[in-house]
């Protein structure tokens, strides 16, 4: 293999495991520039998770993310999942999963 391909091939490992993360994490971020203005699938109320399900299972790790979400915005409520959506987040998180904030009994 000469030096020139395998440059490119360094680069391109250390460029594709620079951009990935393989943590869970909320769909949502906040519109630069602004204070208020969400953009992504999650909403407070209704939050949604990317996940790998090949490291996290949904049914807990995801959920106490999901509860803990919650909480934060209604104390008395927790986490319940709704659906779950495959390859529409990032290439080394492809699963979402949706939840519902359900008020405690």
């Amino acid at each position: 293999m000469s030096t020139l391909k395998l440059s490119i091939l360094v680069f391109l490992c250390a460029i594709i495991s620079a951009c990935s993360q393989f943590a869970p994490f909320e769909d949502r971020r906040r519109e630069p520039g602004t204070e208020y203005i969400y953009v992504g699938a999650s909403k407070p109320g209704y939050p949604a998770i990317c996940y790998n399900p090949l490291f996290y299972d949904k049914n807990k790790e995801i959920l106490e993310q999901a509860d803990k979400l919650c909480k934060e915005h209604n104390p008395s409520t927790h986490a319940e999942l709704t659906d779950i959506d495959y390859f529409t987040c990032r290439v080394f998180i492809p699963s979402k999963a949706y939840y519902k904030c359900v008020a405690d009994k």
